[in-house]
């Protein structure tokens, strides 16, 4: 199983831009799709991004396309999420997770990580 541990989680004012990255224990890092989800005070866990094992595919939800991008490093074994032009709805916790691309995409996830928080004020 892929231990991840997620970081950069911060206080920004709403507009700001914010680097997220997990990192992942080194066993089969280069070869499962990583993703971001984020859980919002209240709200269920919802998919963010999922990138593909070689980075050829990428996938984003609807809310945070053109804002957001994800990326990975597979000799650093480290997945990133860069997020441009924050919004205050987009406080929340944000989780990595690994897994098939289409397993990421419909919330599901064969390892989850504790989560970093990201808040923005408005």
């Amino acid at each position: 199983q892929v231990q991840l541990e997620e970081s950069g989680g911060r206080l920004v004012q709403a507009g700001g831009s914010l680097s997220l990255s997990c990192a992942a224990s080194p066993r089969t890092f280069s070869t499962i799709g990583k993703g971001w989800f984020r859980q919002a005070p209240g709200k269920g866990r919802a998919f963010v991004a999922a990138i593909n094992w070689d980075s050829s595919s990428t996938y984003y939800a609807d809310s945070v396309k053109g804002r957001f991008t994800i990326s990975r490093d597979n000799a650093k074994n480290t997945v990133y999420l860069q997020m441009n032009r924050l919004k205050p709805e987009d406080t929340a916790v944000y989780y990595c997770a690994s897994g098939p691309t289409g397993k990421l995409q419909i919330g599901l996830a064969d390892s989850w990580g504790q989560g970093t928080q990201v808040t923005v004020s408005s």
